[in-house]
């Protein structure tokens, strides 16, 4: 007799799931090495060259072509693989990654902050997190303007008479870029990819040619051949790191696009083709040098044979594209988290994709980089000028991440503060020389992502506690609930049929836009519900965990609907949500939306210190309305206006 629980049919099925696993888990590295490698796997385009024609301007000699590569190769292992590969990864909040991620899980962001955090240490933590967040931005303009017009030079090695149309050409593709972001990156994200693969094995094949012919250039290898360079050099040893930290730029994507492709994909495509790409290719540019000094003007295109400059330029091109489209990306997901956390002014976000809910677009924020980046394009003309401008933010960004890193070790993963010190501290170490580097860059143009970064931050900042200050004058006017049902149950008015939903900030009162329909019409529906939308310090939050109801009496009923700050918040489907599971007593469909406009009052003539309540005002009449930013229908939303003033108390 055969058992049949013992049936061939039955018994592959631990293969069979371990090898969709891990086919799984191969198309995740592949999609990995489009999306989070582009930046950094385009840095060999600029970084050497960056370090002997920037401040330092070394000799190109044999000691200080090795010295310099070993700096750039051990910087490479130490800052992206120990730290960021090995460590921060494992920093994950459910799964996600990114400064705000990281900040959140320090759990002094959200309605429910740890109340064991200091509040003046949690405002300067919230203060480093955001400087950090905007940070991305001055380098979401500088990437794309020096990736694509360092890739695009290479029409100048073909030869010189192209060198007119390198900006030209630089500006067109800038625009193109730009310009599908609106389609969202769903369809050309499929060629990432094997774009991205092609573009790693031609830097470890061009690279590991020339490594065969000059074997000398192993030297630098050694990590003691880049410490006797800074020792020998000292000023100009120090001012080389602030262009060797180019060959790093990009690491921050390693960790905000965890969520995206998981740890295990990222670190697969790291080791398995990325590290070994770009440190082939780096030797061989080093080995070039060593017996061809001219082709410092273009190291990496020197390296191909002349046959193969074209198809060379055109695969950097693409890649300059997908590394530009890389931190685009990341700009729009980490705006769309300020903007869900009321860090930023609402602005109108557009889903591209209706299965990643990540993949967003913003179009504000895209045109505001578009002319960002092509004004820098103008301005420097070559990516060695817009070197100078590059390495400052992420730099800073770097440092940043490191200090909460440290934090979070302690805090969540209970190291003991010796264990911090001694396996962390050396990364703070190295990120504060670098940090301090990439400073004497400021003059030469490192001073444009700082601007960017810190407009930005004072614009968040005055967006942030303006929206705090009009709560509190709200609340001066705003009768307590206790009492507004004291006075119903006195003088009941009219119940037409019907729901109405009245979004109020939690604590808040009577929101104004029922008053003033109970004021002006003299009816209420006949249920009321008060709306308040809490944004969570987790990426997402599940459906069971949605919504909270409270029943106040007489057919008032309070409803939390909490969303993650990764999550988009659509306020019509989470209520029917919990309409089909019979937890909310109305029909949301069918309800009416009252929404309350702040109109703004400043005197005219106000002094300096009204200036950022008029910053404020702008901000406000300028944001997103509720209706599009929850996608709420139009033709179910009544607006009422509040006016508020906002004249600083004498």
């Amino acid at each position: 007799m055969v058992d049949a629980s013992r049936s061939p049919t039955t018994e592959p099925a631990p293969t069979q799931d371990k090898t969709a696993s891990r086919t799984q888990l191969a198309f995740l590295s592949l999609g990995a090495l489009g999306v989070v490698y582009g930046d950094i796997g385009t840095s060999p385009l600029y970084t050497l060259q960056a370090c002997f024609m920037g401040q330092a301007s070394f000799p190109i000699l044999a000691t200080n072509v090795i010295g310099i590569l070993s700096l750039i190769l051990w910087t490479l292992t130490i800052t992206v693989t120990l730290k960021y590969v090995i460590f921060v990864l494992r920093a994950d909040n459910q799964g996600e990654g990114g400064i705000m991620a990281l900040l959140a899980q320090l759990n002094i962001l959200g309605p429910n902050p740890n109340p064991r955090v200091h509040r003046r240490r949690r405002w300067w933590l919230i203060v480093l997190g955001l400087l950090g967040a905007t940070l991305l931005y001055g380098d979401g303009m500088i990437t794309p303007a020096i990736s694509v017009l360092s890739a695009i030079q290479g029409l100048d090695v073909v030869t010189p008479a192209l060198n007119r149309y390198i900006v030209p050409a630089t500006i067109l593709v800038l625009i193109f870029l730009f310009a599908i972001q609106r389609r969202g990156t769903g369809d050309i994200s499929n060629w990432f990819g094997p774009i991205m693969t092609l573009w790693f094995a031609t830097l470890a094949l061009s690279g590991l040619v020339e490594i065969i012919h000059h074997p000398f250039i192993l030297i630098a290898l050694n990590p003691l051949t880049g410490l006797r360079f800074l020792l020998e050099h000292r000023l100009g040893g120090f001012l080389v790191l602030g262009a060797v930290i180019l060959a790093v730029t990009g690491a921050e994507a390693l960790y905000a696009d965890l969520g995206h492709f998981g740890r295990s994909p990222i670190r697969l495509a790291w080791f398995a083709l990325v590290f070994p790409g770009l440190i082939l290719n780096y030797l061989g540019q080093g080995a070039l040098l060593l017996h061809d000094p001219q082709a410092i003007s273009a190291p990496l295109y020197q390296l191909v044979p002349h046959w193969a400059l074209i198809p060379t330029v055109l695969l950097a091109t693409a890649a300059t594209v997908i590394a530009s489209q890389s931190i685009i990306s990341g700009s729009f997901s980490l705006m769309g988290q300020s903007i869900r956390l009321n860090q930023t002014p609402r602005l109108k976000i557009i889903q591209t994709s209706p299965e990643k809910k990540g993949r967003i677009y913003i179009p504000a924020l895209n045109w505001f980089l578009m002319f960002g980046t092509i004004g820098l394009v103008l301005a420097f003309q070559t990516s060695n000028n817009l070197a100078g401008a590059y390495g400052v933010a992420i730099s800073t960004l770097m440092w940043i991440t490191t200090i909460f890193l440290m934090m979070l070790a302690h805090q969540k993963w209970k190291w003991h503060p010796i264990k911090v010190a001694a396996v962390l501290g050396g990364f703070l170490l190295i990120d504060t020389i670098f940090w301090l580097s990439t400073l004497t860059k400021i003059a030469e143009g490192g001073w444009f992502p700082i601007l960017i970064s810190l407009i930005l931050f004072t614009l968040m900042m005055i967006w942030s506690s303006g929206r705090q200050e009009l709560i509190t004058r709200l609340q001066t006017d705003i009768e307590p609930w206790d009492a507004f049902l004291a006075h119903l149950e006195a003088s009941p008015p009219v119940r037409v049929p019907g729901t109405a939903i009245y979004f109020t900030a939690p604590n808040l009162g009577v929101p104004p836009a029922l008053a003033n329909q109970l004021t002006h019409l003299k009816c209420l529906h006949e249920n009321v519900i008060l709306l308040t939308v809490i944004t969570e310090d987790i990426p997402t939050v599940h459906g069971e965990k949605r919504l909270d109801i409270e029943n106040l009496g007489h057919n008032f009923f309070h409803v939390f609907v909490h969303f993650g700050f990764m999550q988009n918040q659509n306020i019509p489907v989470a209520l029917a949500a919990g309409a089909l599971k019979g937890g909310v007593p109305f029909d949301p469909l069918q309800a009416t939306y009252f929404i309350g406009r702040e109109s703004l009052i400043i005197p005219e003539r106000a002094p300096w210190p009204r200036l950022p309540r008029r910053i404020f005002a702008f901000l406000s009449r300028n944001a997103s309305r509720a209706t599009d930013f929850y996608e709420i229908p139009a033709e179910r939303a009544v607006e009422f206006g509040i006016l508020v003033n906002l004249t600083p108390d004498r």
